[in-house]
């Protein structure tokens, strides 16, 4: 490894409150980071990933909790004991941060411009014209195509990957050494990720950044990294070369991680689908969409006019027979979601047909949205959001329960804990709120809640997105067991093509509203005929250290 730029040794944080004994967050943490290295830094939530990063920078997320014990050496100066005069200069210009979400850290009421502009004036010192052109030549950097006027532009009206490579642009307007990335792809699909992966990497050979990437994908380690720190409760169980570790890992954990992941490459004798009820094939459709069209109507303008409607879906016809499960997949804006929301009869259908079970929605409305909604379920991708903070989980189970009406109000509490043994959650959760409990554990409750519905079809729309890849592995076992327990049919979109590689029979591929191919798993994946398919699952990040990004696959989607 080159000469270090950052050594941490020994570092602990602990929580100290009033009355009650210290609890170490990060315990005796130490690692160096190289010049010009990528340092994965790998782990489930709660791991202390994010908090090890916050503690490099001084930003704590709580007065309460404290660097204890421990160094942290930038060159010859110790963070851990710097004045925070001293911090506000490392702060952005000596250690730059990317956050996950970059709505949530980007100003929506200052332009993407302003926003470069600002740290590169207070940072480097330069005056208004000066600062201009540095933010134009940073916005080429991080690829923006038109950056005349895209710096002139809200954060607002950029898609998820632009505004991401924006966040990257005032991380590096301030001219940092050091680079983290906290979980900056995580919510990006497979193309957009490799892009903004790719884009680091070509910044760390154009500036000589060090880079220190969290994540907890191991297939994105694994492509970008030239070395890997597991943590594991504040605490780092393994450590080395990326190729070392990946390939003979030492710790238990880090077996465990690497054994979950689902990007590792299976053939057509190794899918771990499902296969459908032999009874599926001459059964009738439980679903079946009809050359179904879904327009919104365009932007306003300052006279009342309005451009062009937006063909969110277009001309899609699919049949979905009782017991499969059929993973729809495609980037942000294909249309997936909006097609599930208009299966449901959540969003208007400008043309086409659903059918469920029988009964048509063209033919009575009524009928089809009285009898989806009693014999359908949906779980959601973010599974804090979708859950109501105010209610227990038993109180959430229960109004279900009680709406539906097919449970005797007497039965309701013993249906409620039948309900939490279905996703392995234990009966003491009917008494808990969604903020005391986890990701994962949060989505079991959203699954539960589908489940109160007794329904034949659920529909999951990236319920594995935001969950670390062990969780994701036990969500889906989950659902492997529930369908099989239940006879349920199962629709599952995802951006993820490994995770729908691993549990479904049939994949649909969309790409701006339409259909572009559909089949088995095992031949979409070992054969796709449309090059939109072959460039999604070229983008897919593998676990083999020794295959590279594909940004070539990116570039030809777009």
């Amino acid at each position: 490894m080159s000469a270090s730029v950052l050594r941490v040794s020994d570092l602990a944080v602990g929580l100290h409150l009033p009355g009650r004994e210290p609890r170490m967050l990060l315990d005796n943490v130490s690692l160096d980071l190289g010049k010009g290295e990528v340092l994965g830094l790998v782990g489930e939530s709660g791991s202390g990933k994010s908090l090890f990063c916050r503690a490099l920078v001084r930003l704590l997320p709580s007065e309460n909790i404290r660097i204890t014990e421990g160094r942290i050496m930038l060159g010859d100066r110790d963070l851990a004991k710097a004045t925070e005069a001293e911090m506000l200069g490392v702060r952005g210009g000596r250690v730059g941060m990317i956050f996950q979400n970059p709505t949530s850290h980007l100003d929506p009421v200052m332009t993407i411009g302003d926003q470069l502009i600002e740290g590169i004036r207070y940072h480097q010192k330069l005056d208004g014209g000066a600062a201009r052109r540095e933010a134009l030549a940073i916005a080429r950097q991080v690829g923006f195509t038109e950056p005349e006027r895209q710096l002139d532009s809200y954060a607002h009206e950029f898609s998820g990957g632009m505004r991401q490579r924006a966040m990257i642009g005032v991380a590096l307007s301030c001219n940092p050494e050091i680079l983290v990335a906290d979980e900056p792809t995580t919510a990006l699909d497979v193309t957009i990720q490799a892009q903004i992966l790719q884009l680091l990497l070509d910044i760390r050979s154009e500036r000589g950044l060090s880079i220190i990437l969290i994540t907890h994908d191991l297939g994105i380690v694994a492509q970008t990294c030239d070395r890997i720190a597991v943590m594991r409760e504040g605490r780092i169980v393994e450590q080395g070369k990326k190729r070392d570790l990946l390939r003979s890992p030492a710790h238990s954990y880090t077996k465990a991680l690497i054994g979950s992941h689902p990007s590792m490459p299976i053939s057509a004798g190794e899918m771990t689908a499902t296969p459908p009820s032999k009874a599926a094939a001459t059964d009738k459709p439980l679903l079946e969409v009809e050359e179904v069209n879904v327009r919104f109507a365009g932007a306003g303008n300052l006279f009342g006019g309005r451009s062009g409607a937006v063909h969110a879906v277009a001309d899609v016809s699919l049949k979905i027979m009782p017991g499969e499960t059929v993973g729809i997949v495609g980037e942000s804006g294909s249309g997936k979601s909006t097609l599930a929301r208009a299966v449901l009869g959540l969003t208007p259908i400008a043309s086409g047909n659903v059918t469920f079970d029988g009964t048509s929605l063209r033919h009575d409305r009524v009928a089809f949205l009285t009898r989806l909604r009693r014999e359908a379920a949906m779980v959601f991708q973010d599974p804090y959001n979708a859950l109501n903070p105010r209610l227990a989980i038993g109180q959430m189970l229960a109004e279900v329960l009680k709406v539906q009406a097919r449970t005797p109000p007497d039965q309701i509490p013993t249906r409620v804990c039948e309900l939490l043994d279905l996703v392995d959650l234990g009966h003491e959760f009917a008494g808990r709120r969604p903020r005391s409990m986890s990701g994962g554990q949060c989505q079991r409750a959203g699954i539960a809640r589908a489940l109160a519905v007794e329904p034949r079809l659920i529909i999951a729309d990236e319920s594995t997105a935001a969950l670390d890849v062990t969780i994701q592995a036990q969500i889906l076992d989950l659902f492997r067991v529930l369908k099989r327990k239940m006879n349920l049919t199962l629709l599952f979109i995802a951006h993820d093509l490994a995770i729908v590689r691993n549990l479904c029979d049939r994949v649909v591929v969309m790409r701006g509203g339409h259909i572009v191919e559909q089949g088995g798993s095992a031949q979409v994946f070992e054969h796709p005929a449309d090059p939109y398919t072959q460039a999604l699952i070229r983008a897919i990040p593998d676990i083999d250290p020794d295959k590279p990004l594909l940004p070539q696959a990116a570039r030809e989607i777009a």
